[in-house]
């Protein structure tokens, strides 16, 4: 028997149920979501583009999709790989005391009608307070990009919580490095909500 039950008198160990990440951190695990196509050019520069492929929605936030391509194009090797290492976890931190961001530095935002907005390089919340909303958080997929010879594509997740208000709100980037100037696209946030009351659990 290649499996074995352990000796009589020893009780198998069984990891104790760990709290889920908190709402305004990442989509709900236990939660399908509703797809909502998109097929959004964000931003392009002739080495860089952004696409929005499709949003994911929640009970309790939106997950947009983002592909962010780099085309080596006549760039050296080694601005290319800057390129593309600058979307990851490994970009450096925001500078602090009011300095101006590293143009390296790729950033997201959003803007409702109003004037209300979250970035990716707002404040860090304070540890055990729930932040104010809305708040939009950069989430790398670890290993998940694809390549070829001359094209770099890096997938990650806009993660938006909470949901949007009913009505159109709007997408900012802005990426120096890459040569993509501050741009907006309009986002329906009514499509969003409406998707969102598809979401289902995956247990009943």
């Amino acid at each position: 028997m290649f499996f074995e039950p352990p000796p009589a008198g020893e009780a198998l160990t069984t990891p104790s149920a760990r709290p889920g990440p908190p709402q305004w951190f990442a989509p709900p695990a236990d939660e399908t979501g509703a797809v909502l196509g998109l097929g959004l050019m964000a931003a392009r520069s002739p080495t860089v583009a952004v696409a929005v492929p499709y949003a994911r929605a929640f009970s309790t936030g939106c997950a947009i999709s983002v592909e962010v391509l780099v085309r080596q194009g006549e760039l050296a090797p080694e601005t290319a790989w800057e390129l593309h290492l600058s979307t990851l976890p490994v970009a450096p931190l925001v500078s602090r005391g009011g300095d101006r961001l590293p143009d390296r530095l790729l950033r997201f935002g959003v803007r409702y009608p109003g004037g209300v907005k979250a970035t990716t390089v707002g404040p860090p919340p304070i540890p055990g307070q729930e932040p104010q909303g809305p708040r939009l958080s950069w989430l790398p997929h670890a290993g998940a990009f694809r390549a070829s010879e001359s094209v770099h594509v890096t997938a990650g997740t806009l993660w938006l919580w909470p949901l949007p208000p009913e009505e159109t709100f709007e997408l900012a980037v802005e990426w120096p490095i890459g040569g993509i100037e501050l741009t907006f696209v309009p986002l329906d946030g009514s499509a969003v909500v409406a998707a969102a009351q598809r979401s289902n659990q995956y247990w009943p």
